[in-house]
């Protein structure tokens, strides 16, 4: 399976970075490109400013412009964007294939007094079901966002559908690369499955203090070990995974026998 991250800052309504990109990738017989978050939307924090009128027409436009990437270069791309239904607001991560379009909404949402998305959104918080998994080429991936990353019971629950790889879509700031790399090697290792996150870059102000969204995308095996990773810069992580290593992982290490039997 060859996949893709872009990494990239916010884009607006531009498209032209997607388009070009898209056109690399296809060359290089990527199946599945990812995306991080608050990429093809404004940031949280810019959102909160901004009118349901203004965010629903950029998420449209968006999701017209990748549903024609997906069909035209026929590719699964996976966004993070912002759907408006009824009026309400609500955070999600979205498969495009060349043949339909499936949405996955975001169960676990950050709430902190800085940045308080569970009270912005309208996601449903109560019940966790389990993530999206969706197949490409035999190869079978599961969608969590960002900070659904900390959710043991997340974890188990994607386990349980038997994925290769789990797609991490994430905003990540300030001091907090290194708790990321560590968190996503320990994951990929205990499930023994393959870990590949988005993170986007890029910088917010708010009043004088500067948000850096600093990149840092990686590929983590099923062994744990880091096997690519970008900068801070606009880049293009091109990356092989195969289902013979999560096989391999999975019989030598043995934790899913662990698990199911306590």
């Amino acid at each position: 399976m060859i996949a893709a991250v872009l990494q990239l800052p916010s884009i607006g309504m531009s498209s032209t970075k997607l388009y070009h990109y898209v056109r690399i990738a296809q060359k290089k017989n990527v199946k599945v490109l990812v995306l991080g978050e608050y990429l093809l939307n404004s940031f949280f924090k810019e959102l909160e400013g901004m009118s349901v009128a203004m965010i629903k027409e950029q998420s449209e436009h968006q999701i017209k412009i990748l549903k024609e990437l997906s069909l035209n270069y026929a590719m699964t791309i996976i966004a993070p964007l912002i759907i408006v239904k009824k009026k309400q607001l609500y955070k999600t991560v979205v498969k495009f294939s060349p043949s339909s379009t499936a949405y996955y909404f975001q169960q676990v949402l950050i709430n902190y007094p800085h940045w308080n998305e569970a009270k912005f959104f309208a996601n449903d918080t109560t019940i966790l079901k389990a993530p999206m998994t969706f197949s490409v080429d035999g190869f079978k991936f599961a969608l969590m966002s960002g900070f659904e990353m900390h959710v043991d019971k997340l974890w188990m629950m994607a386990s349980q559908k038997n994925v290769d790889a789990v797609i991490v879509t994430s905003v990540s700031t300030f001091e907090s690369a290194s708790r990321w790399k560590n968190l996503a090697q320990m994951r990929a290792f205990t499930h023994n499955c393959y870990v590949l996150r988005a993170n986007r870059i890029g910088e917010y102000k708010e009043n004088d203090y500067s948000w850096q969204f600093y990149g840092d995308s990686f590929l983590i095996d099923p062994n744990g070990e880091l096997i690519n990773d970008l900068g801070n810069k606009e880049e293009l992580m091109i990356v092989e995974m195969q289902h013979s290593e999560v096989t391999l992982a999975r019989k030598n290490w043995g934790f899913r026998e662990l698990n199911t039997k306590f």
